[in-house]
């Protein structure tokens, strides 16, 4: 079923080109995927580089695919911001040509290359537009000047007209621009029942960490995390899943700390193996400082692997007060006397896994498909 001829891509993810297939991050393609499936023609414009993919990437799947690179856009050195600078007329020019072939237009924000999209955009005022804001949409949170600058835009139905902008989280918009929306990581079939580990002070407590290890997820209180609860003599052991700038400063405080025994740094891993880590572990350290819609609490969630997690973006919407997690501040004693809490009161412990799996299998990827599609009806 085709609902849009030609469906335009402004993207800021970097692309990988290996051979002619065009591939990036999972979790993104693999949405960008379900969209496909309701367009005869995409066009996508971003930056890509010659690589082959790594374990958490996916290819494109579209026999009408175009790929128009363009350079990233960086401002983290005066070199770069210097050639940015040089570039972004080029880039304009691009977003520019493609908005006038498109018959629906779809910008990843927030990012410098979805900040020109929103900018082009306010030129074609009639077309259908659809927007992901794939971080925080939270008014009163921190957020880089440009971030903040996107948001007023997209929000604005005089400027940005015939558009919906899909945020993670319902934040009371006013704005008829805004949707509140999700993502999804599993389909029906993945619907199995799964049992809710057993939980008490003489068995080993399994903790778990998924994500980049860098200084925005704060690895580092995880391993703490576990460190207090030895000190304080109870059996458990901790898996880290990821790779990060952070990694060897990770394995040397592991080291030092002759943890050796009880943490494993187990590096990427794909989403079926990380599934298998989730349906295993008691419990996601999730201390993050920003996010849009955190697939890892979502997933954890669906397995049955009850999180711990810092209070940014829409994690209070997913997980309640105390119903299907823990809201924690990055403190790594805190963390630890709440899985206490929790390992002394198993009944407890036991309904809120059960709460957070009923409600993280609301979240289909066939569901997500049908919204998607509805947004291109």
């Amino acid at each position: 079923m085709v609902l849009t001829p030609r469906f335009l891509i402004i993207s800021a993810v970097i692309h990988k080109d290996n051979n002619g297939q065009i591939g990036g991050y999972t979790p993104y393609v693999r949405e960008m995927n379900l969209w496909f499936k309701y367009v005869e023609k995409v066009r996508v414009i971003a930056p890509i580089v010659q690589k082959n993919l790594d374990p958490l990437e996916s290819y494109y799947d579209h026999p009408q695919l175009e790929f128009i690179p363009v350079p990233a856009i960086e401002f983290t050195s005066p070199k770069k911001v210097f050639i940015s600078l040089l570039n972004i007329p080029v880039i304009l020019f691009q977003i520019f040509k493609g908005m006038i072939w498109a018959s629906h237009i779809h910008l990843r924000c927030p990012a410098n290359m979805g900040l020109l999209g929103a900018f082009v955009q306010l030129f074609f005022p009639c077309k259908p537009k659809t927007v992901k804001y794939a971080n925080n949409w939270d008014w009163n949170s921190k957020q880089p000047l440009s971030y903040r600058l996107q948001q007023h835009v997209l929000r604005s139905s005089c400027l940005t007209r015939n558009t919906k902008v899909l945020v993670y989280g319902d934040w009371k918009e006013k704005s008829r621009n805004i949707l509140p929306f999700y993502t999804a990581s599993y389909t029906q079939k993945d619907l199995i029942p799964v049992k809710v580990r057993s939980i008490d002070d003489l068995n080993e407590i399994k903790l778990l960490f998924v994500g980049t290890v860098t200084e925005n997820k704060r690895p580092l209180v995880s391993v703490q995390v576990l460190e207090h609860l030895r000190e304080k003599g109870f059996k458990a052991s901790l898996d880290v899943i990821g790779d990060g700038a952070q990694k060897n400063e990770l394995a040397k405080y592991v080291a030092d700390r002759l943890l050796d025994d009880y943490v494993c740094l187990h590096g990427k891993k794909k989403p079926d193996e990380v599934s298998e880590f989730f349906r295993k572990a008691h419990f996601l350290i999730f201390i993050s400082q920003s996010e849009g819609w955190p697939k890892v609490v979502a997933e954890s969630m669906w397995w049955g692997c009850l999180p711990l997690t810092t209070n940014v973006s829409c994690v209070k919407q997913m997980v309640g007060q105390y119903e299907r997690g823990v809201l924690v501040e990055p403190d790594a004693e805190m963390v630890a006397s709440e899985i206490i809490k929790l390992i002394k009161t198993p009944n407890q412990y036991n309904d809120m896994c059960t709460a957070s799996m009923n409600w993280a299998r609301q979240f289909t990827l066939e569901r997500f498909e049908e919204d998607i599609k509805a947004l291109l009806a």
